[in-house]
């Protein structure tokens, strides 16, 4: 199945409005003519709307971070669908920080994506193993029961696409990555089927998965050279202009 490869860019809690503009405006420069590959960044949100107004005329995607499920309410300090979908396409859920930091669950995992999707947003849904489940030899269960849970249920539009990300928790920010082979490997012989399973095998052939976890331009071209990695969810390398391009040309 032939999939259209995505590089995705989480700016995570960095670049204030000015430094993010900048930072596009170099990316835009940089990207101009590569058209084979999808390019999506995720700036906190105080950044999505004036970045959505820069890039109305750029094939340059915007994500947020998180949401909320509810349309609206008490909800301090949260944001709702419907107030993203005039700015961004896309929207990061169950990243390994909100799950480790925020106490993010499965179900909230599974209520923000069906929220998401009931409101023309495109989810990308993050799974992943903790070293310690890793070294337990966990990482099939735990893997597996989060696309199950996270996805139970879900009713994907035609007209909309759900992405997963592969995204071991021991290699965000530490340096490590995993391996190709056994990020292939988890992504092939793990998270497929656990999609197929729930959609069927057409569907989960078709689906993007990206890996995430310590991506960087000397690793990029190795990763995203399996058959089952689709492209990244990059972090730390995302806010340098060089090292996201890099990275973008080797998906390409």
């Amino acid at each position: 199945m032939d999939r259209r490869p995505m590089v995705a860019g989480n700016w995570k809690m960095h670049k204030t409005v000015a430094e993010a503009l900048a930072l596009i405006n170099e990316l835009e420069a940089a990207l101009a003519g590569l058209s084979q590959v999808d390019v999506v960044i995720a700036p906190p949100f105080l950044a999505l709307v004036p970045l959505a107004e820069h890039l109305r005329q750029s094939p340059i995607g915007l994500a947020a971070q998180n949401m909320h499920w509810e349309t609206a309410g008490a909800y301090t300090g949260e944001v709702s669908p419907v107030m993203l979908t005039d700015y961004c396409r896309y929207v990061i859920i169950g990243h390994s920080e909100r799950r480790a930091l925020f106490g993010e669950t499965d179900d909230g995992v599974n209520r923000k994506a069906k929220s998401a999707l009931a409101h023309g947003l495109d989810p990308i849904v993050c799974v992943g193993e903790t070293l310690e489940q890793k070294e337990a030899g966990k990482t099939a269960d735990v893997v597996s029961r989060q696309v199950r849970a996270g996805l139970a249920d879900l009713d994907v539009p035609a007209s909309a696409e759900l992405i997963l990300a592969y995204e071991p928790v021991w290699a965000i920010g530490t340096g490590l990555a995993a391996t190709a082979d056994d990020a292939n490997d988890v992504i092939e012989v793990i998270i497929r089927p656990a999609v197929a399973h729930l959609f069927g095998e057409a569907r989960a052939s078709r689906l993007r998965v990206l890996y995430g976890g310590s991506i960087k331009p000397d690793n990029a071209a190795e990763l995203f050279g399996m058959p089952g990695i689709d492209g990244g969810l990059v972090g730390g390398a995302s806010l340098k202009a060089a090292d996201f391009v890099a990275i973008a040309r080797a998906a390409a």
